[in-house]
């Protein structure tokens, strides 16, 4: 007698998170896809930009803190990714010079120095801003 209820609580729980879901389709998300070797030393990052806003952005820069194995910080980063064409994906790469992908751990988005939509002000991204990894390194707000 007791699974109606377990099964009612979770079809209101799955139909609670659907909105939500649907909200996430409008934003825009940076996915650290892959890490590859330079020769001689660093590491190449190879990010995508999906940009769902509905909007253009003329500007897009992020400050990156990188952390090594040990969660301590070795180096501040600035990657400029603009433009942001709207519904487009866009691949950016970016090198990380002397450090070796094996030895980061966490790449953290210290601060966006730059997010300017096309014909626009100078606005706040956090709020719409979502980041992913497929590295062993995470990607962290």
């Amino acid at each position: 007698m007791r699974y109606p209820t377990i099964l009612a609580a979770s079809l209101a729980a799955s139909l609670s998170l659907a909105p939500g879901l649907h909200a996430q389709d409008k934003g825009l998300s940076v996915e650290l896809n892959k890490f590859e070797e330079i020769e001689g030393g660093g590491c190449r990052a190879f990010f995508l930009f999906r940009n769902t806003t509905g909007t253009g952005y003329d500007g897009f820069a992020m400050s990156l803190a990188i952390l090594d194995k040990n969660g301590v910080i070795d180096r501040l980063l600035s990657i400029d990714a603009a433009p942001l064409p709207v519904a487009r994906t866009t691949l950016k790469l970016f090198e990380i010079p002397e450090t070796s992908c094996a030895n980061i751990s966490e790449i953290l988005l210290h601060e966006l120095t730059s997010c300017k939509p096309q014909n626009g002000e100078e606005m706040d991204c956090f709020p719409i801003l979502t980041l992913a990894s497929k590295t062993p390194a995470q990607l962290v707000k």
